[in-house]
């Protein structure tokens, strides 16, 4: 037998023995989450307690606020998104205290969920150590990665891993078993982002979202939210939550059932929507959660889905926030990577891992651009319905609102959205930080790197330089 033939009878013996053995060795994740008959209960109880306890309240205070978006793309990511809050640290304003103090949201996804979750609990703080407690910890060797027949079977049966041992490692190194409780009530709101697999939606890890699966976020673990967030397919088993429609009566939001049930609504609200009556309904019992880049790797759909449920012009913000606004940037930092490989230039290929990794490559790449331009226009609508509502207030409600008397403006009003990625660098540098993979594990130096142009990036950026002469 020619040697090409054997090989290939080879490789088909070993594919035929994984697919067999996948038929015996299902994996599988437990549900985390519990039944609440009061699924807001433990909610507000946080709220109450951060803010009487001077956590601070969710709520703006300043005029000048900051929006950040951490994208996918393992610790690649986490190291980029740390560099750009470093430098941002670092970054001297002129009259309005420290920058980090202006941030109001952070939203991550994959990778860049891991940085959200932790500097969301901790505040400043998270940057005195995540680098220690995460960006040079060797996470990979506590999971199953090697190609090997047993890893192949149990990724056919559902994924190679389940995600206990990630949900331990970030629990042991970051999050010491903290629950979501711990977030409610603090600045800036931390949303963590998933993928609905059956409904093809994002999942947000918000309280909404749980109320609709009659269950407390209050009570779920930091740690499972950032391992769903991370949850790659067939590396790990998806992440489940369960629905509990018969242990609650709370409603879902007025907004909800009507999105579902119009069907002029914008698809991705329609879906969202769908998806929430389906498991308030019974219909989905288990929902799959899966890598949130699967759907948006930027990690803006969640935002953007929050604002198109809003019954005010100025929501989620409150009116006294919308009144006194007056700059909002919002920066997606972006560790996504390139083009890459050389099958461009032959006249063979893609083919096998390169082919893979090419649809997936589209496939993201192409839904984190949509997200991208869908959130663009929300903001734009957005600022447009506020100055529109304020124009339209009296001078004593302006006054009660504002707090104070004085000059001011209703049209005073900017937002901008921001993209920080590696081409704001120069080719060859960019091109090496293309080159650097998606994983969990990282050597230091190259940690440092991605660190140092997570802010050099930041710096480079005309928008944010604008928005810093404009403070």
């Amino acid at each position: 037998m020619p040697v090409v033939s054997r090989r290939i009878s080879k490789i088909a013996a070993v594919a035929f023995s994984a697919f067999a053995l996948a038929g015996c060795a299902s994996v599988y994740n437990q549900p985390l989450n519990t039944p609440a008959a009061n699924p807001f209960h433990g909610i507000v109880r946080s709220a109450e307690a951060a803010e009487s306890g001077g956590a601070g309240a969710p709520g703006l205070r300043s005029d000048t606020v900051i929006g950040l978006a951490f994208s996918g793309g393992g610790t690649r990511a986490a190291a980029f998104a740390y560099g750009v809050l470093e430098r941002m640290a670092q970054t001297p304003t002129a009259k309005h205290g420290q920058l980090l103090d202006h941030i109001g949201v952070i939203s991550g996804v994959s990778g860049g969920s891991i940085m959200a979750a932790y500097y969301g609990l901790k505040g400043p703080a998270a940057l005195t150590d995540f680098r220690t407690r995460y960006l040079t910890q060797d996470l990979m060797s506590q999971l199953n990665t090697s190609l090997s027949l047993g890893n192949i079977s149990r990724a056919l049966g559902g994924g190679a891993n389940t995600d206990t041992a990630l949900r331990d490692w970030f629990n042991a190194h970051l999050f010491h078993g903290a629950t979501f409780g711990s977030l409610i009530g603090r600045r800036p709101v931390t949303i963590i982002n998933a993928t609905d697999i059956y409904n093809r939606t994002p999942f947000l890890f918000s309280p909404q979202t749980f109320a609709a699966a009659c269950s407390d976020i209050a009570q779920y673990p930091i740690a499972a939210a950032v391992a769903a967030s991370s949850a790659v397919p067939g590396a790990f088993a998806p992440v489940v939550i369960e629905a509990y429609p018969e242990q609650c009566q709370t409603p879902l939001p007025a907004w909800v059932t009507a999105a579902a049930n119009n069907v002029d609504a914008p698809p991705l609200l329609r879906a969202y929507a769908r998806g929430m009556t389906d498991i308030r309904s019974g219909r989905v019992k288990y929902v799959k959660l899966f890598d949130g880049g699967l759907i948006d790797n930027f990690g803006l759909s969640g935002i953007t889905i929050i604002r198109a449920g809003q019954s005010t012009p100025y929501g989620p913000l409150r009116p006294e926030e919308a009144i006194n606004l007056r700059r909002l940037m919002f920066l997606v930092v972006d560790a996504g990577q390139g083009p890459k490989g050389d099958w461009s230039r032959t006249l063979e290929g893609p083919a096998g891992k390169d082919l893979v990794g090419a649809v997936v490559d589209v496939l993201v790449d192409a839904n984190a651009n949509a997200s991208y331009t869908a959130f663009e226009g929300t903001m734009k609508a957005w600022r447009e319905q506020i100055v529109k509502w304020r124009c339209g207030l009296k001078a004593g409600e302006v006054s009660r609102l504002r707090g104070r008397g004085g000059p001011w403006n209703c049209h005073d009003l900017k937002f901008t959205v921001a993209r920080v990625s590696f081409d704001q660098l120069g080719p060859d540098r960019a091109k090496a930080l293309n080159e650097v993979p998606t994983s969990f594990t990282l050597p230091a130096d190259t940690v440092d790197a991605l660190s140092r142009a997570g802010g050099d990036a930041l710096s480079a950026n005309p928008a944010f330089q604008r928005f810093l002469s404009e403070m």
